[in-house]
């Protein structure tokens, strides 16, 4: 892992797909950031696809989809991508999602178990909006618990055969295999026609925690946004590279230097 310079790496000059998180990447203290939408904007402008992949829920996508300049938001840690297409909101569902009839049972089952054997637990504000998981709060809102619980939290959920993901703010659990990562790969060529084999020349990931790291492991263009570092305990594969500066200003950081390099390839 090494800072992006001032250099312009050549290994940006082929990328036309920016996936990236969005709380804490975007956002700073739960804002999204100027800095963030100017970017996204410019991205638009130069012909370039932006594409958050977050753990927020449906109804956060259907709204981001319609309403910022992106290509399509892949929403729940990769249960689905909604986008626009010829002025209709469409949805895509990950191939390794459960079907939505038989889930809920197991989510409110799980909810149970965990708020009993974790009495300061709570759920996330946004829990009405989701259709594939659950959000546990442990850093979103007051009173911010610390990691370890966020660990505690994730390691239960697994016990009852859920798979657990730490976010910035968030444990998010779901029942089935999918990942951010596993939708990327089924996305991009479905939808985007990227072929697998031009991933690590044309699409660059973008994150700030724990539950990126399958995208941080995947994506030869990785990058980690500055803030990332305060779970360096808890991360085993880093981005290729990181910014100097944190959240929404390290995002525009690291897309100035696509963007830049876009430019040294049209002169």
């Amino acid at each position: 892992m090494k800072l992006i310079t001032s250099e312009v790496p050549e290994q940006f000059i082929h990328v036309d797909y920016i996936l990236f998180d969005i709380d804490d990447t975007i956002t700073h203290e739960g804002l999204l950031e100027q800095e963030s939408f100017d970017t996204l904007w410019e991205l638009r402008r130069a012909g370039l696809h932006a594409i958050p992949v977050t753990g927020r829920p449906a109804g956060w996508c259907d709204c981001i989809a319609r309403q910022w300049p992106v290509s399509g938001v892949i929403g729940e840690n990769g249960a689905f991508i909604m986008y626009m297409h010829n002025g209709k909101l469409e949805r895509l569902y990950n191939p390794l999602a459960p079907a939505l009839e038989d889930l809920q049972e197991k989510l409110a089952h799980l909810k149970t178990k965990i708020l009993k054997k974790f009495p300061e637990a709570r759920i996330a504000k946004d829990q009405p909006f989701r259709l594939f998981d659950i959000a546990f709060d442990f850093a979103e809102e007051e009173p911010i618990l610390d990691l370890q619980f966020a660990e505690n939290i994730a390691r239960a959920c697994e016990a009852e055969g859920a798979t657990a993901k730490i976010s910035s703010i968030h444990v998010n659990a779901w029942f089935g295999t999918y990942t951010k990562r596993s939708m990327a790969e089924y996305v991009l060529p479905e939808l985007f026609k990227v072929r697998r084999e031009d991933f690590g020349q044309r699409v660059m990931f973008i994150g700030d925690s724990p539950n990126d790291e399958p995208m941080f492991s995947f994506f030869p263009l990785s990058c980690g946004v500055a803030n990332l570092m305060k779970f360096k305990e808890y991360i085993q594969h880093y981005p290729a590279y990181i910014t100097e500066a944190p959240s929404g200003r390290g995002f525009r950081e690291a897309c100035r230097y696509v963007l830049a390099s876009q430019n040294k390839q049209a002169e």
